[in-house]
């Protein structure tokens, strides 16, 4: 067996609002992460992207200057960053299931609606972690891999948009971070 040591995890905090910045810090050092940044915006969260080269970006859908939706559109362009397969966490207030198909579409690795709770956190970080899921790339996206659950008797039309798609495997940050019990 083994632990998951989360003092080996950088994360990148973006929200507009102070006190929701605070509170993730506290639930992200509360699981043991140490390296926790902040922004309040999408431009200084993009910024920070480069320079801190985080395991895990944690951002808000509704932020000034660019949101949490272009954030994460800049983040996934494979030619202008260094790491466009991070893990992005999309946070928001509105869970309206049109809002969880655009972050989707976009490329955000998993969807947490607020209020958030440690528990529900705590599962996400976990599962990009543990299970990362494959990067598809189309001529029209590039990202997670929409698909939970694959099924490999599935015989009907090929439901991918964008054409073939190359698939790109992840190595799971499970090896940067579990230590044994």
């Amino acid at each position: 067996m083994y632990r998951i040591d989360f003092n080996k995890l950088r994360f990148l905090i973006c929200d507009d609002n102070p006190h929701m910045r605070r509170i993730l810090r506290t639930l992200l050092h509360s699981f043991g992460a140490r390296e926790a940044y902040e922004a309040e915006d999408g431009a200084t969260a993009l910024e920070m992207y480069s320079h801190y080269v985080p395991d895990i970006v944690i951002t808000d859908w509704a932020m000034p200057i660019f949101d949490g939706l272009e954030l994460t559109q800049m983040i996934r362009q494979p030619s202008a960053n260094n790491n466009p397969y991070v893990p992005i966490i999309m946070l928001t207030g509105h869970s309206e299931k049109k809002r969880v198909i655009a972050a989707r579409e976009a490329g955000v690795t998993e969807f947490l609606a607020k209020p958030i709770s440690a528990k529900g956190l705590y599962q996400r970080v976990l599962n990009v972690v543990a299970n990362p899921r494959p990067f598809i790339r189309t001529r029209s996206y590039f990202g997670p891999d929409r698909r939970r659950n694959a099924n490999p008797n599935y015989s009907g039309p090929e439901r991918r948009k964008g054409g073939k798609a190359d698939v790109i495997k992840q190595q799971p940050l499970l090896e940067k971070v579990k230590t044994p019990e």
